[in-house]
């Protein structure tokens, strides 16, 4: 993973370059963590070698996993940080990810390999989010 500082604030923006292999989410969360995020917002494009995305059951309340086990674009990577329940910075990410017959899936990103690149745009709030769990 590479990332440059664009804007050095107030809203510092970055650009983050994940590499093949790297798990998305993983390295996201750790970009997070290094940068001490409390709130931001973030878009992407590239691909991956494997996704699993989810899609939330009510009734469960959790994700029915959704996996995907072949090269696909992404077409849409949009999602937030904000501060959890513990204190530290937690991502939230939704994705449309495109097969090579031109079909798209999509839903929560739950984890991805990327191959062979994923460019995100990262974007700092000004201030803090707090997230909550509301059973």
């Amino acid at each position: 993973m590479k990332f440059k500082l664009l804007n050095p604030g107030p809203e510092r923006s970055f650009a983050v370059v994940l590499d093949p292999g790297d798990e998305a989410m993983a390295c996201l969360g750790a970009f997070a963590r290094q940068q001490r995020l409390d709130a931001a917002r973030f878009t992407g494009i590239g691909a991956f070698s494997q996704a699993v995305v989810g899609f939330f059951d009510l009734q469960r309340k959790d994700y029915e996993k959704i996996t995907l086990g072949e090269q696909v674009e992404v077409l849409s990577l949009i999602g937030d940080v904000a501060l959890g329940p513990d204190g530290s910075p937690q991502l939230h990410a939704h994705v449309v990810l495109a097969k090579r017959d031109g079909s798209a899936w999509g839903g929560h990103l739950i984890e991805a390999r990327v191959q062979p690149t994923l460019e995100v745009m990262l974007v700092e709030s000004p201030s803090y989010l707090q997230r909550r769990i509301d059973a």
